[in-house]
């Protein structure tokens, strides 16, 4: 069985799209989704082939439903450290995005909460 990658990311016409690819969970944010985000932000960040970021999702159900509760919940059971560091890697993620040199645009359509209005508010447009 192999496993799609929560997040997808490809450049086409000058497009560096990042797609939102856990729709069984209403793409409810992870570290590790964070963290690939942050790093196809970064690598673009002075790409010319870049000339700007769009965030959408795969499905139909919505865009966001935020953070993933059931990670927090368990990790807050333990010693709460894998919802330090996701909370760490979200606000990253939301501070390059508003602070991102190049225009990004969010299809921000269906559910979206928590997590999911950190990561398309700083969208300079959102649809």
């Amino acid at each position: 069985m192999t496993t799609e990658p929560e997040i997808l990311t490809r450049v086409a016409s000058g497009l560096g799209i990042i797609t939102l690819n856990r729709p069984k969970a209403l793409h409810a944010l992870n570290r590790a989704m964070c963290d690939a985000m942050i790093a196809a932000l970064l690598a673009w960040r002075e790409d010319e082939a870049v000339k700007s970021v769009l965030i959408d999702h795969s499905g139909e159900r919505g865009f966001c439903a935020g953070g993933d509760i059931r990670m927090i919940a368990e990790s807050g059971a333990g010693d709460a450290s894998e919802a330090r560091a996701f909370f760490k890697a979200e606000y990253q993620l939301n501070h390059l995005l508003f602070e991102y040199p190049k225009a990004v645009t969010a299809i921000v359509d269906g559910i979206v909460m928590g997590g999911g209005v950190g990561i398309s508010e700083p969208a300079d447009v959102r649809i």
